[in-house]
């Protein structure tokens, strides 16, 4: 039956047959037919206020990536639209399900320089899987229904639709929205070719150093039951990279962390010595494979991806395999032989044994923020959701966390985005109430979107954010230290005009004001507040943390110049690691 609607009325509804039940975002001229109609169906739709647009696209990403479902923000034209961007360039590097909607100023006015008007086809282009630029009301049911399908299916990744007021605010007297979805140029192959998933299953036979390498593909396609038989059925090593923690037991035996830059040694060891790598859903990041003339030299390399354009993009593979990562493991464990340990599996043993010890706080005054996140991860509830931000609280998190199971983490791999975790975690809450959700965060990033503590209590949404307080860029200052002889160029957040260039207290407690006092900022936020610097307290205020019923601002005073280890320098073969005092 065809229905006479506006085009607010049909995005809406739309929308919720997409299953859409929550959505974020911020309201601005050309957008007020849209919001309009959200007015009359917050039945249906729960929408989200936030306090910046790059907040709500970070929520709409939280959303998806712990849920699985496809995550949709909105904003205005011009400013409203690029304050997105960052949040869609996040969502594209870590193939996130996203719908980012952006009004448009009228279609007559399009290329005149009209107020708020910008080119949001044109600038998203390299950062969305794709694009649209709704110019007649009678394509927008097709168009919804297409940018749904396409952010869900095959590799995922947001689609933007740019919709014009005029397109918004008029009528179409026979609307119907589609069943289905009929794309020429868009068919993506989740069936894995036979002939190369044999050629897989032969090379396991013939192996006898093999690793599993994991990628985000894994969870995104579900198939951690079919990676964990695999791996049992051929004893065969897991190595999973940041976006796939957590979709491997990390205490299994055959679990070995995660690898590259900031991976565990065993990890990187067994890509570096090992006969047969099979990658399955990851993409061999520069961060993963350092020098790549010199990563894993004496392997044959089998890589399963769903995206036939990352295989052989980075390293040169002997055995593509496009397909689903569910679908094509499923047709592989039944032509794969049972192993038998082996050597191999006893290095691996002994490596594990050398490299993966627990850390200690040890007796001194000063909290050690490794320690904070490994207390953290014992005290949280089983199922809690973390979210990160970017810098060396994320890498401590993947490091010193124990990942359960395989959403639990949100983080920004492939873009690094600093700003990413307090809202990320607003909306991993929102899709999932009354499940303890927590953001890691350093006291650098936090400052980026911090606003969206507001959005936290208004919308009654009571994330814990742990702040790792060292008083630097922490990341960048780290490098700085190993690399640029410790000229500790504008990473000091105390630093002032009038410190001069060679700061005499760099490492050592300073008296300069620290600002914002995070407490404070908590409190005028209307979240609890709380600062700990006694290590003998972490447990303490992390309990009372999680025992109150809102939103929770901590913040641990740490050891200024910790570092993230191993690490392996930048352009570096990743057997060569440097191994310092964490």
């Amino acid at each position: 039956m065809t229905k006479r609607m506006s085009g607010a009325e049909i995005l809406i509804d739309a929308l919720v047959q997409e299953g859409v039940d929550v959505m974020f975002g911020y309201p601005g001229g050309v957008v007020i037919p849209i919001f309009d109609v959200l007015y009359k169906n917050e039945d249906r739709i729960r929408f989200i206020l936030s306090r910046h647009e790059q907040g709500a696209a970070h929520m709409a990403d939280g959303y998806a990536r712990s849920t699985g479902k496809v995550g949709v923000c909105l904003a205005t034209s011009g400013p409203g639209a690029t304050n997105l961007t960052t949040g869609i360039a996040t969502a594209y590097l870590d193939s996130v399900p996203m719908v980012a909607i952006t009004g448009q100023v009228r279609s007559s006015l399009i290329g005149s320089d009209a107020f708020q008007e910008a080119d949001m086809v044109g600038i998203t282009r390299s950062i969305t899987k794709h694009n649209y630029l709704v110019d007649d009301i009678r394509s927008l049911p097709r168009i919804i229904k297409e940018a749904f399908y396409i952010a869900r299916t095959g590799r995922p990744g947001p689609v933007l639709i740019d919709l014009p007021v005029d397109v918004s605010a008029g009528f179409l007297d026979d609307y119907v929205y589609p069943d289905s979805v009929d794309m020429r140029g868009y068919k993506p192959n989740v069936q894995g070719h036979s002939k190369q998933i044999h050629k897989v299953a032969e090379a396991f036979a013939e192996a006898q150093k093999p690793v599993i390498y994991a990628g985000g593909g894994i969870k995104l396609s579900g198939a951690w039951d079919e990676l964990l038989e695999l791996a049992e059925k051929t004893n065969t090593p897991v190595t999973a990279t940041l976006l796939a923690l957590g979709v491997f037991p990390q205490d299994h035996e055959l679990f070995i962390g995660m690898p590259g830059m900031h991976g565990t040694q065993t990890a990187n060891f067994a890509l570096t010595e090992c006969d047969l790598i099979v990658s399955i859903g990851a993409r061999f990041d520069d961060r993963v494979t350092g020098d790549v003339n010199k990563f894993a030299p004496q392997a044959k390399i089998a890589h399963i991806d769903i995206d036939p354009a990352a295989i052989s993009k980075i390293i040169k593979v002997d055995i593509p395999v496009v397909g689903d990562a569910k679908q094509t493991l499923q047709e592989l464990i039944p032509m794969v032989a049972a192993r038998e340990k082996n050597g191999w599996c006893h290095q691996i043993s002994e490596w594990k044994k050398l490299y993966n010890v627990p850390f200690e706080q040890g007796s001194g005054s000063v909290i050690k923020p490794q320690y904070v996140v490994q207390r953290l991860s014992d005290l949280c509830p089983s199922d809690t959701f973390v979210a990160t931000e970017v810098g060396q609280n994320q890498m401590w998190a993947a490091q010193y966390y124990t990942w359960r199971f395989p959403r639990q983490l949100m983080t920004s791999g492939g873009l690094g985005t600093m700003g990413y975790g307090l809202p990320a975690a607003l909306g991993v809450q929102a899709a999932n109430p009354g499940r303890t959700v927590i953001n890691i965060a350093g006291d650098g990033s936090i400052q980026m979107n911090s606003q969206e503590w507001a959005t936290a209590f208004v919308e009654k949404l009571p994330v814990k954010t742990f702040i790792l307080n060292n008083e630097y860029l922490g990341m960048v200052r780290q490098w700085q230290q190993l690399f640029w002889e410790r000229r500790y160029s504008s990473t000091c957040l105390k630093e002032t005009p009038d410190c001069g260039r060679t700061c005499e207290k760099t490492g050592k407690p300073c008296d300069r004001m620290y600002v914002p006092d995070f407490v404070k900022l908590a409190e005028a936020y209307n979240c609890l507040g709380l600062r700990c610097s006694d290590p003998a307290k972490i447990d303490e205020t992390i309990k009372q943390a999680l025992a109150y019923d809102g939103p929770v601002v901590v913040e641990f005073i740490v050891e200024k110049e910790a570092n993230v280890y191993p690490m392996v320098p930048a352009g570096k073969p990743i057997n060569e690691m440097l191994e310092g005092d964490a």
